[in-house]
């Protein structure tokens, strides 16, 4: 049942309402400017580039979709590369990441470990990104996993340097970022490697927290 409000009540409603009009017509008075949109890069490998998808299906598109209907006032640009290893994506660091950008998702190192590059090699152009990145904008960086084919000697150097490099540079790690999609025929297109959208959405649900932690440093480190 609803309450039917009283008559003082609705007396000092439109009172607060006639002083807001006559504040907002008075000398001074501006509109409150709107929010400045958060833009987010996120910089990575076919992964993120959404390789084998319409391009709305996309990782990036997905993600700032899953934002705005939280209401968050953002933009994430979809710097992904297919095929590119973590040296690759710093060679195009510079002109991957826009100046204005206020934060940045770092997605590299599945063809790293599918070439059977040195783990030595990947933490060196990783730390690079990470280190360069931190310094302007808060950074999100995702793991990945060795194939266990590589043997136990190549993961046990492979899979912790992602968390190493993110707590050296004081960035956000997600451990793992196919994690519960890797694997799964129903969340993967047929190569068995990248995700469909349906693994692609499990992803961004996944990570949408640590995306809005993301978002809070960057409007944070703005003010």
């Amino acid at each position: 049942m609803t309450a039917t409000p009283s008559r003082r009540s609705v007396l000092a409603a439109l009172a607060s309402l006639a002083t807001l009009g006559q504040a907002a017509t008075g000398p001074g008075w501006a509109a409150a400017p709107a929010a400045r949109t958060v833009r987010i890069v996120a910089l990575g490998d076919s992964l993120t580039a959404g390789y084998g998808l319409p391009p709305g299906d996309a990782f990036p598109v997905r993600l700032e979709a899953a934002l705005k209907a939280k209401g968050y006032h953002v933009e994430v640009i979809n710097a992904g590369v297919s095929g590119d290893t973590s040296d690759q994506g710093l060679a195009r660091l510079d002109w991957s990441t826009p100046e204005d950008a206020d934060a940045a998702i770092v997605e590299f190192g599945a063809n790293d470990a599918l070439r059977g590059l040195p783990p030595a090699t990947t933490r060196a152009a990783l730390d690079e990104i990470v280190g360069r990145l931190a310094a302007r904008m808060p950074v999100l960086v995702t793991g990945m996993r060795a194939p266990r084919n590589m043997g136990e000697a190549y993961a046990n150097a492979y899979d912790p340097l992602f968390r190493e490099v993110a707590e050296k540079h004081g960035a956000l790690y997600d451990p793992f970022f196919l994690e519960g999609v890797v694997l799964d025929p129903r969340l993967n297109q047929p190569d068995g490697i990248h995700p469909n959208r349906a693994g692609v959405d499990l992803i961004v649900g996944r990570i949408l927290p640590m995306v809005e932690d993301l978002i809070g440093r960057a409007l944070t480190r703005r003010s």
